[in-house]
């Protein structure tokens, strides 16, 4: 399989010249939190006071405004090119649920049609000058996962997002394979929802089981950079937009994450 940055538009590469980094969020299966993680990656690089962004190329389930309390957003267009939508933190934002004249429009696009909004996003939109930008991508590993690859410039690296459960690290383990092949580096394995601790008691709870997205990381030799808990406010700070690493810093959740982002800006060489 060819080597990913080989086949990056001239046109992407021109327009993405001044994003210094670019992290890529995927997960093997759906459900597993992924766009949740993505979102909250690129909130918390804009907590350390970082130029950062965030483009959602999931087409048919942009759920990024929804996250961000930016629904029903447009973005501006000038001299036929695209302003990307400001979020929190002055986080710069993109996503095909800002250009549905309703937020739960389906897409019923054929993967060429798909390719070609990806690329727009890519080479049409304002990035200007960024520390970091944040890809979530569609779940799995098919052809869109590699066209988006091989669209994206000088990738950094691919964090896979996974629940303890085996059946979602067995597809985790498929889109490790993928990215390799591909020549991308892997930044790492998350395990999201790796326990439950209930609000009354305090007892601990491994509700999807537990050891087996450690025993990938060590499998693929890579980084396990850490679990985040299944935590109810996560799930209701993001019902009405709101970055749980904003709103409830000193909460296990979000020093989690924080450790997690600490690690993946050591591994980049990201400065502050």
């Amino acid at each position: 399989m060819n080597d990913a940055k080989d086949l990056v538009p001239p046109e992407v590469r021109e327009n993405m010249k001044n994003v210094k980094h670019k992290i890529v969020v995927l997960s093997g299966k759906g459900g597993v939190g992924k766009t949740t993680v993505a979102t909250n990656l690129a909130i918390s690089f804009a907590r350390k006071g970082l130029m950062s962004g965030i483009l959602d190329v999931d087409i048919y389930g942009p759920n990024v405004p929804k996250l961000l309390g930016l629904e029903g957003i447009h973005p501006e267009a000038d001299d036929e090119r695209i302003r990307p939508v400001i979020g929190p933190l002055n986080l710069k934002v993109m996503s095909m649920g800002f250009l549905l004249r309703q937020t739960d429009d389906a897409i019923a696009w054929r993967g060429p049609l798909v390719g070609k909004a990806i690329r727009q996003f890519l080479s049409d939109v304002m990035w200007g000058e960024m520390e970091v930008l944040v890809v979530d991508l569609p779940p799995g590993t098919g052809d869109e996962i590699l066209s988006i690859l091989q669209s994206i410039p000088d990738i950094d690296g691919v964090i896979i997002v996974s629940t303890p459960q085996e059946v979602a690290v067995l597809d985790a383990r498929r889109a490790i394979r993928l990215v390799e092949r591909m020549g991308v580096p892997i930044l790492g394995i998350i395990e999201n929802m790796s326990e439950f601790v209930c609000p009354k008691c305090g007892e601990t709870y491994k509700l999807f089981g537990e050891g087996v997205t450690q025993k990938a990381a060590e499998d693929f030799g890579v980084r396990h950079l850490g679990s985040l808990p299944l935590d109810p406010r996560i799930i209701s700070l993001s019902d009405r937009g709101i970055p749980f690493v904003v709103e409830d810093p000193e909460s296990v959740s979000a020093k989690a994450f924080g450790s997690i982002v600490n690690q993946i800006s050591e591994i980049i060489g990201l400065q502050e």
